[in-house]
């Protein structure tokens, strides 16, 4: 497993969790447990190749972990921050980050990718160098909570299937208007895993921040005063 190097014993211990814990609580699906390598670990560790050494990553509807947590046990000199909204999963990240001895690099994050990126929720507003997002949403919506949270210059790396040129096609355009730059289709881990990962790759370009709430509006029709 050249994906995880010396941290493979991590990476296996993360795979039982998945398989048990996470099965239990309904985070993996039964079916799922076979493939935890192939289908999850392997797929998400690929990845890491277009991330760059020493980068803040933000993984965007967390949920179990994939691929936030599989990066961070593949790259020991990223710091990783799991964003995810779910009481119940967010409970189970927080258990798996210390149980894997993961705290000094992981830290996590219970609230929406908004929330995160504005401070809404009473919390500083973070952003990184990378935003990670695997099976979260089509790629327009994926954009706009994503894009906020990176710095300019960073990117947007959402793990995609074979959808991945029709909907680059389809939402280019809404992706140039949240300042993002043309989306990117690329294969990872080529030559190392049987189909390689597909990813849609897009820099922020220029800052352009989340949509501000809307006003409230009085039965008249007229915005509410503050």
């Amino acid at each position: 497993m050249t994906l995880f190097g010396d941290r493979l014993d991590l990476a296996a211990a993360y795979a039982e969790l998945l398989a048990t814990d996470g099965v239990v609580r309904g985070l993996i699906g039964p079916r799922e447990a076979p493939r935890i390598w192939d289908r999850h670990l392997l797929n998400c560790a690929a990845v890491a190749e277009r991330i760059p050494s020493g980068a803040t990553v933000l993984d965007v509807g967390s949920g179990a972990g994939l691929p936030g947590l599989v990066l961070a046990i593949a790259r020991p000199d990223l710091t990783v921050t799991l964003i995810e909204p779910l009481a119940r999963r967010t409970s189970f990240l927080v258990e798996v980050v210390e149980r894997l001895g993961l705290t000094k690099s992981v830290r996590v994050f219970r609230g929406r990718a908004d929330e995160a990126a504005t401070g809404s929720s009473g919390r500083e507003p973070i952003s990184g160098d990378v935003v990670t997002a695997r099976a979260v949403a089509p790629l327009d919506r994926l954009a706009g909570w994503c894009l906020p949270l990176a710095i300019r210059g960073g990117r947007l790396l959402a793990l995609k299937g074979s959808s991945a040129e029709a909907e680059v096609e389809e939402h280019a355009d809404v992706v140039a208007r949240l300042g993002g730059g043309e989306p990117a289709v690329r294969l990872c881990g080529v030559a190392v895993i049987d189909p390689p990962t597909t990813v849609v790759e897009i820099v922020r370009e220029r800052m352009i921040g989340p949509r501000p709430a809307a006003k409230k509006r009085s039965r008249g029709g007229r915005p509410r005063r503050g």
